[in-house]
């Protein structure tokens, strides 16, 4: 069974449609850590920092999704007055996993408000993502997260409504389901290509 670290695993929008794996999820806050066991009792929960967890435990892992947090990236920075500097999460792990980690990764984030340093693999609706395996365009249903309700997330994402007072943040920070499944389904053809099957 292939074994799956989820970093910044949030309520697991990405993990919902993903199938025979065993998977360890890293959530720093504990509310959403519960929200994410609930929905999914069988993997491993982990209430800790995604970023050093990554640091100290990647080599145990075959296949690994971070999605580390967006607000310092995204475009709404044009409509806050005080600026700040971009977190530079996603480019330490991407040099991190591209440099040494032998399985296959994922990073996941908005659309940036500038020009990537790092040229992503894809952009899907309005999350880019980058990768050590391709991953070709598809056709899904790209919700206006801005605009919608919360039961609107819900039921776009077929995900049940957090029970918590941050319901909507946090379906609007999940990543959507089939996309998710896509790009597991790319890791898994490259995988056979890799081990001469027929992809």
């Amino acid at each position: 069974m292939i074994k799956v670290l989820n970093l910044y695993a949030g309520i697991g929008g990405n993990r919902k449609l993903w199938k025979d794996v065993e998977v360890t999820a890293i959530e720093i806050n504990e509310e959403i850590a519960g929200i994410y066991k609930a929905n999914f009792p069988h993997d491993k929960v982990i209430v800790t920092d995604a970023h050093q967890y990554l640091l100290e435990h990647y080599k145990e892992f075959d296949f690994i999704w971070s999605s580390p947090p967006c607000p310092s990236h995204s475009v709404l920075n044009y409509s806050i007055p005080l600026k700040r500097y971009a977190s530079m999460v996603i480019y330490q792990e991407l040099i991190l996993l591209k440099s040494w980690f032998k399985g296959k990764w994922v990073i996941e984030n908005v659309k940036p408000y500038y020009e990537p340093l790092v040229k992503p693999t894809v952009q899907l609706g309005r999350h880019i993502f980058w990768s050590n395996f391709s991953i070709p365009q598809i056709k899904f249903n790209n919700i206006d997260v801005a605009r919608s309700t919360t039961e609107e997330l819900s039921q776009d994402l077929d995900f049940p409504i957090p029970k918590c007072t941050k319901a909507r943040l946090l379906l609007r920070n999940c990543v959507n389901p089939q996309i998710a499944l896509h790009i597991f389904k790319c890791n898994f053809k490259e995988e056979q290509k890799t081990l001469g099957g027929k992809g």
